[in-house]
């Protein structure tokens, strides 16, 4: 396990223990029925005979915006049921260190400044659900292994897809953009939040992912960019996230 914060060891533990046994291995045939965009964005994502892996650690680096866009560092475990997203931002060139997750039902945040002081602490419906949305969203993006546990259905356009996930008792719903070549171009949702201190609702959220790598038989992203308001005039004053995907362990 990586260095991450002790509140979340244990459920990270929970989670990377979440699947036993031998995985499956990809077969094209299993893809055969699923939308053309959804079929191809897979034959591209995972080589015949990869393991159907469960789960992904992830290693990454990149800016998060907090004011002015900081440069951070993180550790990530992502699963169809949960994730966790420990980092460490600087700020002032001091360190901000904590984590955003989504396990056993519920979400949280929590991040103090040097260790010790308290800087955002969140829980609650809201949160939960918009934690939720977030992992449609990446489970969708890094870890196509977990197909099988998508509802697929056409998109609006040739290139689109519609992945819909059950989590929490709620459907969230993910809209995939494919190339011509099966690389993953684009993924957009309508996610509960509440950006620039808007009342809590369903506001466009997406992810852009510019450039991508192979680990063990699996092509994931290895450079997004995501936020709110994707697809408005908004999109990039609600940009917060870029990122850079250093390594990865499929599992």
């Amino acid at each position: 396990m990586p260095a991450v914060p002790r509140e979340v060891r244990a459920e990270w533990s929970r989670l990377a223990a979440g699947v036993h046994g031998q995985p499956d291995r990809f077969d094209p045939r299993q893809v055969a029925r699923l939308p053309e965009p959804a079929r191809r964005r897979l034959l591209r994502a995972i080589a015949p005979g990869a393991a159907l892996a469960g789960s992904v650690e992830l290693t990454m680096r990149g800016q998060i915006r907090l004011g002015a866009w900081r440069p951070f560092t993180a550790h990530q475990i992502l699963t169809p049921d949960g994730f966790i997203w420990a980092a460490t931002a600087r700020v002032a060139g001091l360190p901000v260190t904590g984590f955003d997750r989504y396990s056993a039902g519920t979400g949280q945040m929590r991040w103090r400044l040097l260790g010790l002081l308290p800087v955002v602490t969140g829980s609650g419906p809201d949160l939960t659900r918009s934690a939720a949305g977030r992992l449609a969203a990446e489970a969708t993006t890094l870890l196509p292994t977990a197909y099988d546990r998508i509802t697929w259905t056409p998109g609006s356009d040739p290139d689109t897809a519609v992945a819909t996930w059950r989590i929490g008792g709620e459907e969230e719903t993910v809209q995939l953009r494919v190339g011509a070549d099966g690389g993953l171009h684009e993924v957009l949702m309508q996610r509960w939040g509440d950006p620039d201190g808007q009342p809590h609702g369903r506001y466009p959220f997406g992810v852009a992912v510019e450039a991508e790598r192979t680990v063990g038989g699996v092509t994931l992203p290895s450079a997004l960019r995501a936020g709110w308001w994707w697809g408005t005039e908004r999109q990039d004053a609600g940009e917060f996230f870029r990122a850079e995907i250093t390594d990865a362990a499929f599992r």
